[in-house]
């Protein structure tokens, strides 16, 4: 088969209809939409329309929210690391960045950045620079004498300072019976005058 003898597949091309040209077609005067009615008009979107009732995309129930400030990281483990390495994607003799990563093929281009997670085995001393990774995949790569470098530099917290209030804890033993009473008579000297003519007709 050469060049020219090139051409599709049976039934791979279709003609297009071309409607509006001509009543012999059978597309031609209403250009197959009817007569009259709003879909037979130009300039009409009924996508989503239901005729008036509540359309489904407002009759469904809603959970959660769509948060704006998470972070989307792509994930790469030390085992694929380790793998690329065997495979001779990765150069170990130089520094090891993101963009050697994404060129590699083992990480994707994510705009927050890579995370390297402790998953899999690793037997290789490395330099690597990533935006952020977990402290055990810091700690095995600094064991085999590799570094790490984290371009990713959390906020600081801020320090909220509680204000508590001091209430003063009167000592309750000390306080006796008799001042108790003295006060609630001195508060309150008609309820002492009851209590008095009660314990009159009592005696």
């Amino acid at each position: 088969m050469r060049l020219n003898e090139l051409k599709d597949n049976p039934g791979a091309r279709k003609t297009r209809i071309r409607v509006g040209r001509g009543i012999g077609s059978g597309k031609g005067k209403t250009a197959g939409r009817g007569h009259k009615g709003q879909k037979s008009r130009s300039g009409v979107a009924i996508k989503g329309f239901e005729g008036g009732q509540m359309p489904i995309h407002m009759r469904l129930p809603k959970r959660g929210f769509n948060n704006y400030t998470k972070k989307s990281y792509s994930e790469l483990t030390l085992g694929n690391l380790q793998r690329a390495i065997d495979k001779g994607l990765i150069d170990i003799k130089k520094k090891i960045d993101e963009k050697n990563l994404i060129d590699s093929g083992i990480a994707k281009n994510y705009p927050d950045g890579i995370k390297l997670l402790n998953k899999g085995d690793i037997n290789s001393k490395i330099e690597i620079t990533v935006t952020k990774a977990t402290e055990s995949s810091i700690k095995v790569i600094e064991g085999l004498g590799g570094s790490i470098t984290i371009l990713y530099k959390p906020k600081p917290k801020r320090n909220r300072k509680h204000i508590t209030k001091n209430t003063k804890s009167e000592d309750v033993s000390s306080v006796s019976l008799a001042d108790t009473e003295e006060n609630t008579g001195s508060a309150n000297p008609k309820k002492k005058a009851t209590i008095d003519q009660r314990n009159e007709e009592e005696n």
